[in-house]
């Protein structure tokens, strides 16, 4: 068996109603209780009059901390300044991974008062983080950037000459992450869609990741059969809606906790410009592009490495989310593509071109896609293989 490591995970409270943990849980870090919500979400749930309540019963003192859309190095600053003086006892996000990375960040950064801009990779000086972190709690709303589980807190300024870059540190695990299905009924169509393909592609790209191992193999292999069931079915919202409300939060969750022992691939490394130089949600980008990154990265290895474990992986893929076995393993790559296709247009995810991309924009969002997610995509692509993926979906 080949040799592996598990990084640092955050305990985990997973199930319908495990949000009535949530009060006596931060309680018992302290009574001065930072929350990092996304900017409408919580005050319009059902949950957050009940929840606020809850904590102020068992004694905890309530800020709050509002994201509007990616979060960005100015409001995570911001926000430590606003607080650093205190005395915060437990930082919760509570809401979308926009709001789950900012809470992060800002856990790490409350007791020292430094600038996130020190510490983000890419950005800056890259000064090591010592720490402290605050400690904190993360409790997702949607189903799809498994940032419960990780490390890193990704922040976006966006512009012509944007950034999306992360900071990353195993101080910043979350203590706690209590995913709670019942959070995530209020999630429109359009978000079940991105978020979920997020988690999938996710799940996919670990799978194949040149960092892959049998821990995080075995997971993203029951995270994939969750998705199989559980995506299409919550966002056609039929009788099975919430059974498949579960296996979407849970699949989400592993993805998350895959991602931060693996790393990701080629959809990552795009997502990362795109989602930098154009306000394009990281869902749908992912969405977008997984099935011709997957078509790319099939004909590249089938091309220049046809024994590749990677060639094995995406046809075990095929298998698994499809449910079928084929003849031989090309075949049930194909099927994998095919579906792929299939969801996509299933779930209505845009063209670039109608997210505001052109085909003068390829060149610098290619030259903007060597990140970190690049290094494990499981063969390294050229220039001309990475352009094709974005002409593929515009």
């Amino acid at each position: 068996m080949t040799a592996f490591s598990v990084g640092r995970l955050p305990r985990v409270e997973f199930g319908a109603g495990a949000i009535r943990k949530l009060p006596e849980l931060a309680a018992s870090y302290g009574p001065r209780v930072l929350l990092v919500t996304g900017a409408r979400s919580f005050d319009n749930s059902s949950y957050g009059p009940a929840l606020l309540q809850a904590l102020h019963a068992k004694g905890c003192s309530t800020e709050v901390v509002k994201v509007q859309g990616e979060p960005s190095p100015e409001l995570v600053d911001d926000a430590v300044r606003a607080h650093h003086q205190d005395n915060i006892s437990v930082v919760i996000g509570l809401g979308g991974g926009s709001a789950i990375d900012a809470a992060k960040a800002i856990a790490g950064l409350l007791i020292s008062g430094q600038s996130v801009l020190d510490h983000l990779e890419g950005v800056g000086p890259e000064l090591p983080y010592r720490g402290p972190a605050v400690p904190f709690i993360a409790v997702p709303t949607t189903a799809g950037t498994g940032a419960e589980a990780t490390k890193n807190a990704v922040l976006s300024r966006q512009g012509f000459d944007g950034f999306k870059k992360s900071f990353r540190d195993d101080e910043l695990v979350a203590q706690l992450a209590l995913v709670d299905p019942d959070l995530m009924a209020g999630c429109s169509p359009a978000l079940i869609a991105a978020n979920g393909m997020d988690a999938l592609t996710q799940l996919i790209e670990s799978y194949v990741s040149t960092k892959s191992s049998p821990f995080s193999a075995a997971l993203a292999r029951s995270g994939l059969e969750a998705a199989r069931g559980g995506l299409l079915a919550w966002h056609q919202d039929g009788a099975a809606a919430s059974a498949a409300r579960e296996q979407m939060a849970y699949a989400a969750l592993l993805s998350g906790i895959c991602l931060a022992q693996t790393g990701l691939g080629s959809v990552h490394g795009l997502a990362s410009p795109l989602g930098a130089f154009f306000p394009i949600p990281h869902g749908t980008v992912c969405g977008t592009l997984l099935a011709a990154a997957t078509e790319v990265n099939i004909a590249a290895m089938a091309q220049r490495d046809p024994q590749s474990m990677g060639l094995t992986r995406y046809a075990e893929v095929g298998r698994l989310l499809t449910g079928a076995h084929g003849r031989d393993d090309a075949e049930d790559r194909a099927a994998l593509l095919r579906l792929l296709q299939r969801w996509t247009e299933q779930l209505a995810m845009p063209s670039l071109s109608a997210l505001g991309v052109s085909a003068a924009d390829i060149g610098r969002i290619v030259a903007g896609s060597r990140g970190s997610s690049m290094k494990t995509n499981p063969i390294a692509l050229g220039d001309d293989e990475i352009a094709s993926i974005l002409s593929a979906r515009l």
